[in-house]
């Protein structure tokens, strides 16, 4: 599982290919922790753990470990995503890249407060995280670097300077040239208008001329630009864009030239030095960690007893038995709009119960905190069948 990579052939799976050298490091470590060496979650949850570590090459081997874990998730994505897409440009093998693409960026949100599994927290937002790049490139692909800079908004900018490496007294600037730009090129066409020109000239100056006008405003004291500068600065803000939207997918193939994964798995002192179990004892406090989850356990299922029996038995059917919306609606003899709204009802309340306990807890959580355990949530559902056990 962590070793492995999928190969594909005319946009099917072909057969797993195996790394030597993450094989080697998986065997060493399972050497010297025999007692978890079945254990998926155990390995996913320790080379987790190692993305930050200040060895480099230890991250770089964990990046490769769960790249490969992930595998499977990423390939079943893209399967679906082939199949719903309309006039659909990309292939199997392009959206599986895509996916492969954003697996560091949905492991830094991942939480193991707060998720059973990371493989099942990845399936879950990469669904979401693909749509949104196959609409965001679907819009933006046309267009010109001028119709998008009107297109993205301050805060989508702002990360995509980031991103590409821009510091922050740059960033400052560029979003203020940025505003300046939106602000006097207004074109006739639509704003939806995917082929807009490029300013005039004149338009250059006069964008230019309110850069300096308003440039008082940035943290320090700046000199004042000229026409062509702010044309260069947003010429790059655009390119930025996107490549944050899109970012470049490296085949998985260049992974055997990847030197530093490799030494990693070669001079690495003996893993038994520092066990994985050891180094998992040390990190996590294991007994408070299940305290936690029995609490949370017990939150969702005084919640879910609390719901109407009607709902409660949708619930039960959805996340329990698998039954998919049709289903449902067959078995009950109800119809698809009233299934799906006490899901969506279930589901508010359900997230309401945990917020007010986390406030119990004196957590305040903000709106990216409620919205991560929108997406915790429903995999709980649907991993933990016992929560359905209720009094009933």
């Amino acid at each position: 599982m962590f070793s492995t990579f999928i190969k594909l052939e005319d946009d099917d799976f072909n057969e797993w290919l195996v790394d030597p050298y993450l094989s080697k490091s998986m065997q060493n470590n399972i050497a010297c922790s025999p007692e978890v060496s079945k254990q998926e979650k155990f390995w996913a949850l320790y080379w987790y753990k190692q993305l930050e570590s200040t060895e480099s090459r230890l991250a770089s081997l964990a990046k490769m470990h769960l790249l490969a874990y992930l595998q499977e998730p990423c390939y079943q994505v893209a399967k679906t995503a082939a199949k719903w897409l309309n006039n659909n440009p990309y292939s199997v093998a392009d959206l599986f890249q895509i996916a492969n693409a954003e697996v560091e960026s949905i492991l830094k949100s991942f939480d193991p407060r707060k998720s059973s599994g990371l493989k099942e927290y990845f399936g879950m937002v990469i669904k979401t995280r693909l749509r949104d790049i196959l609409r965001k490139r679907k819009e933006a692909d046309p267009c010109t670097n001028w119709a998008l800079l009107r297109k993205v908004s301050k805060r989508e900018l702002q990360k995509a300077l980031k991103n590409t490496g821009f510091r922050q007294k740059a960033i400052a600037k560029c979003t203020l040239a940025w505003k300046c730009f939106n602000k006097l090129y207004v074109p006739k066409q639509p704003r939806s208008t995917k082929q807009l020109p490029p300013p005039t000239p004149q338009l250059w100056e006069a964008i230019a001329n309110l850069y300096n006008h308003y440039r008082h405003q940035l943290t320090e004291n700046t000199l004042p630009v000229k026409a062509e500068t702010i044309e260069q600065w947003l010429e790059e803000a655009s390119s930025s864009v996107r490549n944050y939207w899109f970012p470049v997918v490296k085949s998985l193939d260049n992974f055997n030239s990847n030197n530093d994964v490799h030494r990693a798995t070669e001079d690495f002192l003996n893993p038994c030095d520092n066990s994985p179990i050891a180094v998992l004892t040390a990190e996590e406090d294991f007994q408070d960690r299940q305290n936690q989850i029995n609490n949370l356990f017990g939150v969702l299922s005084k919640a879910l007893a609390a719901l109407d029996g009607r709902t409660q038995e949708i619930c039960k059917l959805y996340y329990q038995k698998k039954l998919s919306q049709p289903q449902i609606v067959q078995q009950l003899h109800m119809s698809q709009p009233t299934v799906s709204r006490q899901l969506n009802r279930a589901r508010k309340f359900l997230l309401e119960a945990l917020v007010k306990w986390s406030q119990n807890l004196n957590i305040n959580l903000d709106s990216n905190q409620i919205k991560n355990i929108r997406i915790v949530l429903e995999e709980w559902l649907k991993n933990h069948s016992g929560v359905f056990n209720l009094s009933s």
